[in-house]
């Protein structure tokens, strides 16, 4: 080492924002109610930082901080003693740190009811307990909430915050990876590196996580009580760095640990256990990630060995067992650093094999290893690439990085060094500026197109969709332009930079997809829709029958183009499943977005949001902002036709927090098209107008050319509302071409919806009446719901109640069915003007409530208390609240007993899926 830098203190928590949700929700209550909640989590995840904020954060009372001295168990004595020091009656906040280590009288004491521990006022208990063994059985039955690593985005938030991001961008990235979410962890390693290291002006000296390090960290929890005990914790250490997931076969370990002790009497596993360990369903695995690193990286290198030797040959002599885990246990077995040519070349064949069943990241480990054991720079920058491909499809960008760096040292032919450039650009179309995403795509295809003409189609078509992701049409159309013919390409796991020019059958497949997506889609951006429609239909047709999740993807994406929404919720959905069926990580948010963007375009935002909130959580975790900013996006159009603008301005943040720094236009199109139609739904046209117009109207700051025609019906509707007629004439004659050009369904209907708003009296009932019949040939409840409350209300205006009745009953019953709150509110007070919808037959029903008002209100009608929904629903009490408020006003009841008669009774009635979502 050269140096060792000072770390400042993070300016914010990063990546917790679930866990303070429940914290919050524990403080509002304290006031009315005691209560108890358990922070759990492994070392150096942060659950002291999160008492700290806890304790900083209630106003309500004092707050009393107890924690056992270093190497002691606090005794209950203690506890009873330190909280009779507290003489205030107000209401006392109780945290305590490290509450695994007190002993068994004062843990149940903790855990009993809070007015036990304080008879005198009402008391709020926040225990922290270790995440590195089994819960306690006194604190089971708590509210738990748990620290998992965070993400690698909110890890890299937090390493800027700590060096206000002067990190080199290749230090920085191997500093996440080897941290793996834990922010103690990567404090640590920053504080071990010099300024000059950090700025990459020297190299880093040996491996940034090695024991020491590991150990600082983990402290005690990573020690075995005996030799036996700690030849157990190394061998499922060991075992697990090569298996299949984060558990081992018990069998196998016990079998290696004979091995490693041939002389000593065969032993059955110890009861009870080490505490690091668990044991479910014959497998074996560490409570913590960390400390399963610290206990095999802190071995002696011979015991080490040792270890993986023992478990290479348990496992040649068992059944089942792939050539993967067996090579590298016999990698890691040998002495030294010394290159092994015929072992990596074993190694890396063996990763290439795609009849060896065997996940993204074994692959990747595998290719990683026989790059260290490569002496060639050319093959070993190969297999660093392979590596790197493998951890993308893991979805592991934070991993891929380094190895593309490593990768980067080698001298490498145009091909391999093609190969990087396209896992590089597709690591950062995934997670990065996607500006910088097009630069290095079309370098790839550059390099790639002499020796391997399909990858470079793939990175063109690649580089092609981050331009659309910015918006830029021209540059989108340029790189589309014809490229050269295909023959070979990407294989069922990737782009196989390590292959030879023979390709498999699927790839020869999947090259001619990429061929017919891009003359296809440049047809269709260039207005030709005779030229589009052949050679998209021909991609969506081969998802009819193909089971390759990229293959999947881009008939999904081809079928949205053509407004084949039917084909285009086919194809997600196959490709969904194909993409969990192979372990790619990577492919799995990129599936839903595709579902969740058609399920929108078909009317059906229930699902859409069912799919983006699936989508969001998989992107977070896969280091895939870009991704989850698109899944933001369509949570905030999906929350924007529910009686809930919280939800949409949090959605809409979020987006466009990612859009704005990462160029992401069509996201900031559509949460800025999200905003206006909640306003427009909520009846503030003006608002509405104001935000559409800058998206639809001609001028440099118009949205993205995909996306801005769909979102003129909303502003035709607002400026109509607004009195901006003259507004609308140019944006409706660009989107009656839209229309005409046959790529969205309901844009016919909606059209001569927009005409009807427009026109004179003599001529608006004939067209809102044939914008009906297109809307019942395209579907959509939601479209058609408001096209009918549009003429149901022009109707009512007009003395024609009878009319107006059936059209406004028609649009109330398809706003219910679809979720949209906020228009069947607008749809029952037309209603209830025509005297159509009495106050007391406006209360029978739950139909009315969005489905987070419809959860809130079952879980209160049994009984929960506001923070109890609170930690059920993963939400602040402040938010319980406000929806209980709504559902009040909805159902026109007075208490929480009325709220829990009429759900009873309307449930009785009319049965509803206790999901939460509507019939």
């Amino acid at each position: 080492m050269t140096g060792e830098t000072t770390v400042r203190t993070a300016g914010r928590i990063h990546g917790r924002s679930a866990q303070r949700a429940a914290v919050r929700a524990l403080l509002d209550e304290l006031p009315a109610r005691g209560g108890h909640l358990v922070v759990t989590g492994e070392p150096g995840l942060g659950r002291t930082t999160l008492l700290d904020w806890a304790a900083r954060a209630y106003r309500s009372g004092p707050v009393l901080r107890l924690a056992p001295g270093p190497g002691a168990t606090a005794t209950s004595g203690e506890l009873l003693g330190s909280l009779r020091t507290v003489t205030s009656t107000a209401p006392l906040l109780v945290c305590v740190d490290d509450a695994h280590l007190w002993d068994a009288r004062a843990r149940a004491a903790l855990a009993g009811p809070a007015q036990r521990l304080r008879p005198a006022g009402r008391t709020g208990v926040l225990l922290s307990v270790a995440g590195h063994r089994a819960l306690d059985a006194e604190f089971a039955r708590l509210p738990l909430v748990r620290l998992d690593p965070l993400t690698p985005p909110a890890a890299a938030d937090l390493l800027d915050d700590l060096t206000d991001g002067t990190v080199a961008p290749a230090v920085r990235d191997l500093l996440v990876a080897e941290a793996e979410g834990n922010p103690a962890l990567l404090h640590a390693l920053l504080r071990r590196l010099s300024p000059a290291e950090l700025r990459g002006h020297l190299p880093l000296s040996g491996p940034a996580a090695d024991s020491t390090v590991l150990a600082e960290v983990a402290g005690a929890a990573s020690a075995g009580d005996d030799e036996g005990a700690g030849d157990l914790l190394l061998t499922v250490a060991a075992a697990v760095r090569a298996s299949h997931g984060p558990d081992a076969d018990v069998g196998l370990v016990l079998d290696a640990v004979r091995r490693l002790r041939p002389a000593s009497r065969p032993a059955p596993l110890p009861d009870p256990l080490p505490g690091q360990l668990a044991l479910t369903g014959g497998r074996l695995r560490f409570h913590s990630e960390l400390v399963r690193r610290t206990v095999h990286a802190a071995a002696a290198p011979d015991r080490r060995r040792d270890a993986h030797r023992a478990l290479a040959d348990a496992l040649e002599q068992g059944d089942g067992a792939g050539p993967l885990p067996v090579l590298l246990h016999r990698s890691w077995s040998g002495a030294g650093p010394a290159p092994a040519p015929r072992l990596a070349d074993r190694l890396a064949s063996a990763a290439d094999d795609a009849t060896v069943t065997a996940p993204h990241g074994l692959r990747a480990t595998a290719y990683t290893r026989a790059a260290e054991l490569t002496a060639d720079a050319a093959t070993r920058a190969a297999r660093y690439t392979a590596a790197a491909e493998q951890a993308l499809l893991a979805g592991r960008p934070e991993r891929a990085r380094p190895l593309l760096a490593a990768a980067r040292d080698g001298a490498a032919p145009a091909a391999v060094r093609g190969r990087a450039e396209l896992v590089r650009g597709l690591t950062e179309l995934g997670d990065g500026p996607v500006g910088d995403a097009h630069q290095t795509l079309l370098l790839a295809a550059s390099l790639l197109a002499p020796d391997a003409p399909a990858a470079a189609e793939t990175a063109a078509l690649a580089a092609a969709d981050a331009a659309w992701a910015a918006g830029d049409l021209r540059t989108c159309l340029d790189a589309l332009a014809p490229g050269p013919p295909g023959g070979g390409g990407p294989g069922p796991n990737g782009p196989a930079v390590h292959r030879d020019t023979t390709a498999p059958h699927p790839a020869r497949t999947l090259a001619a997809v990429v061929r017919e997506h891009r003359i296809g889609m440049r047809a269709l951006l260039e207005g030709r829709l005779d030229r589009a429609s052949a050679p998209l239909g021909q991609v969506v047709e081969r998802g009819r029958t193909d089971d390759g999740p990229e293959r999947l993807l881009r008939s999904a994406a081809a079928a949205l183009l053509l407004g084949d929404v039917d084909a285009a919720r086919r194809g997600g959905a196959r490709a969904l499943a194909a993409a969990r069926q192979l372990g790619s990580d990577t492919l799995v948010p990129r599936a839903l977005e595709y579902l969740a963007y058609a399920e929108l375009r078909a009317g059906r935002h229930p699902q859409a949001r069912a799919h983006a909130e699936e989508g969001l959580r998989t992107a977070l975790r896969a280091g895939q902002r870009n991704t989850a900013a698109h899944h933001r996006a369509v949570l905030a159009l999906a929350a924007s036709i529910e009686e809930d603008p919280d939800a949409v301005a949090r959605h809409v943040a979020a987006a466009l927090a990612t859009a704005r720094r990462h160029g992401l236009a069509q996201v900031t199109t559509l949460a800025e098209w999200a905003t206006a139609r909640a306003d427009l739904g909520r009846g503030r046209p003006h608002a509405a107008a104001d935000r559409l117009g800058l998206l639809v109207l001609p001028g440099p700051g118009r949205g993205h050319f995909a996306v801005w025609r769909l979102a003129v019906p909303c502003f035709v509707e607002a400026a109509v509302l607004a009195g901006r007629h003259e507004d609308t004439r140019e944006v409706l004659a660009d989107f009656a071409d839209w229309a005409a050009f046959g790529a969205d369904p309901q844009a016919a209907a909606q059209l001569a919806r927009c005409h009807a708003l427009l026109a004179p009296p003599d001529r608006a009932d004939a067209l809102y009446r044939r914008a009906l019949a297109r809307h019942d040939e395209a579907g959509g409840d939601f479209e058609r719901a408001r096209t009918a409350l549009l003429h149901g209300k022009w109707l009512r205006r007009r003395r024609r109640p009878g009319e107006a009745r059936g059209l406004l009953g028609t649009a109330l019953a398809g706003f219910d069915r679809c979720g949209a709150g906020v228009w069947a509110a607008q749809a029952r007070g037309e209603l209830r003007a025509l005297g159509a919808l009495s106050d007391a037959a406006d209360t029978g029903t739950l139909t009315r409530l969005t489905p987070q008002q419809l959860r809130i209100a079952r879980h209160v009608a049994e009984g929960a208390t506001n923070r109890e929904v609170a930690l059920t629903l993963a939400v602040s009490t402040r938010t319980v609240d406000y929806h209980l408020r709504k559902v009040f006003a909805a159902l026109g009841v007075r208490s929480r007993l009325e709220l829990a008669r009429l759900v009873e009774q309307a449930e009785q009635a009319e049965p509803v899926e206790k999901t939460g979502a509507r019939p």
